[in-house]
């Protein structure tokens, strides 16, 4: 906004008038304020009328104590989510799976699929419109790592595109994945850049997704999915100037309505997807379906509604995308001639086109383009040409593009075959489809519901991958908490910066662009492990350390940029800010890698940053030298209830030099807190009592809400506010793999399971308890793993649910999956649900008539059992596989060793397993909602505490020290917000964009990205208390009066 000169009293009557139109529109404005207030006040006033009355009434019938259904709806906000709640019309992907009869039968040519039948006389008034579309699809690592990838394939593929489709303007091509688009753009010169610039503004090449890869939607978090998609449309925006309109995934194991929201969100309004159950695929394809406006389950109108096409044979190969038979669409895979390296394994070769050839080749073709058409209710036809890293060698462009334009020519040329044909893009596609549905008012269905679980063939189910190296599944969400954090910390840094010299400038010795670029680099890092073969774990041995290499040095460099931007926030007096990367000022504090030394004399700074959006109560964890010793708030001086707890060497030996201090620390929302630890009086500080059993009695601990204790297993009584009392038992079991020499066994994708056995053993597990003021638990010590069961002794919500942790070692085992299963008395018949990427809750139905692999089902973060009564979920901070075989039971498969390959292109089993650790929160809710029996909606969403609760866990508390050696310059907390947002707001990132300006390298902008996810909550659970944040009853979140920092400029 452009500066006012100042206005003087012999200002001219034209001046005059404008100010005093001004001061007009400022009272209008003022006014429009005022009523806005008024307006939410009434309508708070109208809610709180509606909870007293449902409150009388519920007295009224005798409703004791408890709260209605009529209160729980007094919960501002939850009757969002009640309004959208079960959509019916359109697909109901559910109702499909009740549907199908899973037979498989032999359907001839097409082996998933049925013979197709036609006239010829179908394309007479609308000729069949034909795109073929090449494209070249490159995994960023799987067989090889991704930069062995690129300078072996990817760069050559580039390389000729850029040359090819030069030579002819009827040629084109899509490309999907920006890491290496980017990659090789940095490679190139100005002139090549200019001429991929002239390909794309002439629609020759087509940018499709635009994410940085082609993410996987079954493991990633929608943090991580939607982090990737903005990585990949800055990058094409930048550099570009384009945005993407078609999403194409063509090799994600499955389909998650959450990535199409993002996509639609993101300004795509089409998107192709592949692999599908192919049982589904036959049964959109007998109905004429296989294209669908996608609708989310929760959502009553179309606004977010995205056109899909589903592709309708096995693959995305040649042979699979020009029709039904296989056989014979190789014959049109030009890359197959004899002579070359890649061929038909139906041993019927390609033959070049001729003009003696012409004639039977096209018919043969347009046969097959024919059949294809009849599965769909247009005349408009998309064939994908291309495979995995296609067009790598110069003769493959020439043989593919010379001898399909001799077949197109040959169709246009012949107006008697009723088709016309060409290269083209998925834009090209999509605007002609849309054409034609415009012209002739043809409606397309709506779908809602997941792509999940996928089987190929047979009933090769692909529910392994949910599990499939769980470390780097939980090192991927290690960083995604660590990026998140920076990102925040990094932007409120900018931004006090500019406000406290009260210019855009910065402070000269912080190293903005630096830290800029180490955030742009965790992005990135981030961003290629959401690719689909590798939070997936179905990479080869050396490509997951490469992963897990890249994941943990992006982790390492974004600590110190939150390091450095903590410090500078922290000081008082600012100028004694310097940045030493060498010496950092802060170090960071990951829970046995520090032992403190404390003293009596002088104090240890402990700073405390809570990346959260809520005020939170959370139990900090140190190792200090001394069983005696204190924590104090450092800004008001008072003592903080701590408990000293062992540090164990093994399980039944503590250390004598080091020991564990937690403390309660109130946590204001993205706060950096200080506090001071020093050594206190013998005996002083509350030590945790033990008790240790091989044999005997149960040993037992209690809490408010909970009973716990270990005979055979750990054992729970749950107690509900309403007195309700539940009883979960955890279980823990092997599933082998299939046995026999010719049988499929499974591997990094499938799972194909023997028999369930129970986890036995020889001697007793050492079960050690322990009691404290602060939290107590039962730790059960197993030959492969190490399990824990904590309570917090928390006032509220926060201690409502129990801690579960799991270390895991299953590397002496052959053949074999771990699993934890949780035994409940939870009446939820054959349905459960699980969350699909963090996003939304998906209902799940376990059916007998399908095989056990085919009912686990991916769980990113959270998943439940309910009644009618009350609700049991299990909030995870990391991704894997979940099911609910039997009622009552839910359970998640916690790591997986497979000696073999399951033949799916990986070429070696899972072998490289770690000791891994597993974190969860069991909850257990009263559920008020009336209904009799099972809870039988299909749409769902997590309480308002479970929400908190998944927030709680997937964002930890980061913790600092400062150095013991040096006089600390005086510190003061940081606190950015006026209040915790709303309870169903979450404040998803705070993303300092990049400066367009600057080209060749990245440089942070004054500009950030607020993103910010308002979260259906349910209704049928009410807390008690209620959580100190309040509900976004309405539509509006005043953020510019939460941010000191901020001048909000555009939302």
């Amino acid at each position: 906004m452009q500066g006012a000169e100042p206005r003087h009293s012999w200002d001219t009557p034209a001046i005059q008038v404008d100010e005093d139109l001004s001061q007009l529109q400022h009272k209008i404005d003022r006014l429009e304020h005022l009523l806005k207030d008024n307006n939410q006040l009434v309508a708070m006033l109208r809610d709180s009328v509606l909870h007293n009355k449902a409150s009388w009434e519920t007295g009224r019938r005798g409703g004791g104590t408890n709260v209605s259904l009529d209160s729980a709806h007094g919960l501002p906000g939850c009757r969002l989510a009640e309004d959208i709640k079960d959509g019916t019309d359109g697909v109901q992907l559910l109702d499909v799976y009740d549907l199908l009869p899973f037979d498989n039968p032999d359907g001839g040519a097409w082996k998933q699929g049925f013979e197709i039948h036609y006239h010829g006389n179908e394309w007479d008034k609308q000729p069949l419109e034909l795109f073929l579309v090449p494209h070249s699809h490159n995994d960023p690592g799987w067989v090889k790592t991704f930069d062995s990838y690129y300078q072996d394939q990817t760069k050559h593929i580039l390389n000729n595109m850029l040359l090819k489709l030069s030579e002819d303007h009827r040629r084109k091509m899509i490309w999907a994945e920006i890491s290496y688009f980017s990659k090789w753009w940095n490679e190139i010169d100005k002139q090549k850049r200019e001429m991929v610039k002239r390909l794309v503004e002439a629609g020759q090449l087509e940018l499709v997704t635009g994410g940085w890869v082609m993410a996987d939607e079954a493991n990633s978090h929608y943090f991580a999915m939607l982090d990737q998609l903005i990585e990949g449309h800055q990058w094409l925006q930048k550099h570009l100037g384009v945005k993407p309109r078609s999403g194409w995934a063509v090799d994600p194991f499955g389909h998650s309505p959450s990535m199409t929201y993002l996509l639609k969100g993101a300004g795509l309004s089409n998107m192709v997807i592949q692999r599908i159950h192919y049982a589904v695929k036959k049964h959109f394809s007998q109905q004429q379906t296989l294209e669908f406006l996608w609708r989310q389950s929760w959502d009553s109108s179309p606004h977010n509604d995205i056109t899909c096409h589903m592709m309708p044979f096995y693959s995305y190969d040649v042979p699979h995308t020009c029709g039904p038979n296989p056989a014979v669409c190789c014959q049109f895979d030009f890359h197959r001639l004899p002579g070359r390296r890649v061929f038909c394994p139906w041993r019927i070769p390609p033959q070049p086109i001729t003009e003696q050839n012409i004639k039977e080749r096209a018919l043969l073709l347009l046969d097959q383009y024919r059949q294809k058409s009849r599965l769909f209710r247009s005349p408009v036809l998309l064939v994908p040409l291309g495979d995995d890293f296609r067009y790598v060698e110069s003769s493959e462009w020439d043989a593919q593009f010379s001898n399909y334009q001799k077949l197109f020519d040959y169709f246009n040329q012949h107006p008697e075959l009723h088709i016309k044909a060409r290269f083209g893009t998925l834009s090209d596609y999509f605007e002609a489809l849309h054409r034609h549905q415009k012209a002739t008012g043809m409606n397309l269905p709506t779908l809602r519901g997941d792509f999940f679980t996928y089987a190929d063939r047979d009933d090769h189910y692909w529910s392994g991958y949910f599990t499939s190296r769980p470390f780097y599944k939980r090192l991927d969400r290690a960083l995604e908490a660590t990026l998140r954090a920076t990102e925040i910390l990094f932007s409120l840094t900018l931004a006090e910066m500019r406000r406290f010299r009260g210019d855009s400038r910065l402070v000269p010795d912080y190293p903005a662009p630096e830290h800029f670029r180490g955030l742009v680099a965790g992005r990135r890092s981030l961003a290629l492990f959401q690719h689909h073969d590798a939070v997936t774990g179905t990479a080869r041995d050396p490509v997951m350390v490469d992963y897990g290499t890249r994941l943990f040095h992006a982790i390492l460099s974004l600590r110190h940029v939150l390091q450095s931007s903590a410090h500078w926030l922290l000081l008082v007096d600012k100028t004694q800010y310097h940045h030493d990367q060498s010496k950092p000022f802060l170090q960071m504090v990951k829970f046995d890698s520090i032992v403190f030394t404390v003293f009596y004399s002088c104090f240890r700074s402990l700073i405390i940053f809570n990346p959260t959006e809520q005020l939170r109560s959370s139990v900090i964890n140190i190792v200090v030298d001394s069983p005696d010793a204190h924590v104090v708030d450092a800004e008001t001086g008072h003592t903080l209830a701590a408990q000293i707890s062992a540090v164990w060497v093994e399980p039944s030996r503590a250390s004598t030099e080091a020991f564990q201090l937690s403390f309660v620390a109130q946590l204001p929302p993205l706060s950096l807190v200080v506090y001071h630890v020093t050594k206190a009086s013998v005996g002083s500080t509350h030590r945790a009592r033990y008790t240790f059993r091989h044999h005997g009695n149960p040993l037992t601990i209690h809490a408010e809400q909970f009973d716990v204790s270990h005979l055979k297993g750990p054992e729970a009584s749950l107690r509900l506010q309403s007195g309700l009392v539940r009883q979960v038992q955890v279980q823990f079991l092997w599933y082998g793999t299939r046995t026999g020499m010719n049988q499929d066994k499974s591997g990094a994708y499938l799972f194909l399971p023997g028999e369930e056995g129970p986890y036995s053993f020889s001697e007793p597990p050492l079960v050690r308890v322990s009691r404290g003021p602060v939290f107590s638990d039962i730790t059960s010590c197993f030959q492969h793993f190490t399990h824990t069961v904590r309570l917090y002794h928390l006032d509220g919500y926060v201690g409502k649910s129990l801690e579960i942790s799991n270390t895991v070692d299953i590397r002496s085992e052959v053949n074999r999956e771990l699993v934890m299963r949780f035994v409940t008395d939870v009446a939820n018949g054959n349905r459960f649900y699980t969350d699909l990427n963090g996003f939304q809750m998906q209902q799940r139905r376990t059916l007998p008539k399908l095989p056990l692999q085919a009912n686990f089902y991916p769980m990113t973060s959270a998943s439940f059992l309910q009644d009618s009564s009350s609700r049991l979920s299990l909030l995870s901070a990391q991704s894997q596989a979940a099911a609910a075989l039997r009622p009552g039971e839910l359970e998640v498969v916690l790591d997986r060793r497979l000696q073999q390959d399951d033949n799916r292109g990986l070429g070696q089993g899972v072998t490289d397993n770690k000791l891994t650790r597993s974190l969860y929160h069991l909850l257990l809710e009263d559920r008020r909602s009336g209904l009799g029996g099972e809870a039988v909606s299909s749409v769902e969403h997590l309480s308002l505490v479970a929400h908190l609760t998944s927030l709680f866990i997937s964002h930890p508390p980061i913790t600092m020290v400062t150095p013991s050696n040096s006089q600390v310059p005086k510190l003061q907390p940081f606190l950015p917000l006026s209040s915790s947002l709303p309870c169903d707001i979450h404040l998803l990132n705070l993303r300092t964009l990049e400066d367009s300006q600057v080209r060749e390298t990245e440089s942070p902008s004054q500009e950030v990205a607020l993103l910010l996810h308002r979260k259906g909550f349910d209704c049928s659970s009410a807390p008690e208390p209620a959580p100190s944040c309040t509900w976004s009853t309405h539509e509006e979140v005043h953020t510019t009066q939460l941010f000191f920092s901020f001048h909000l400029d555009t939302i």
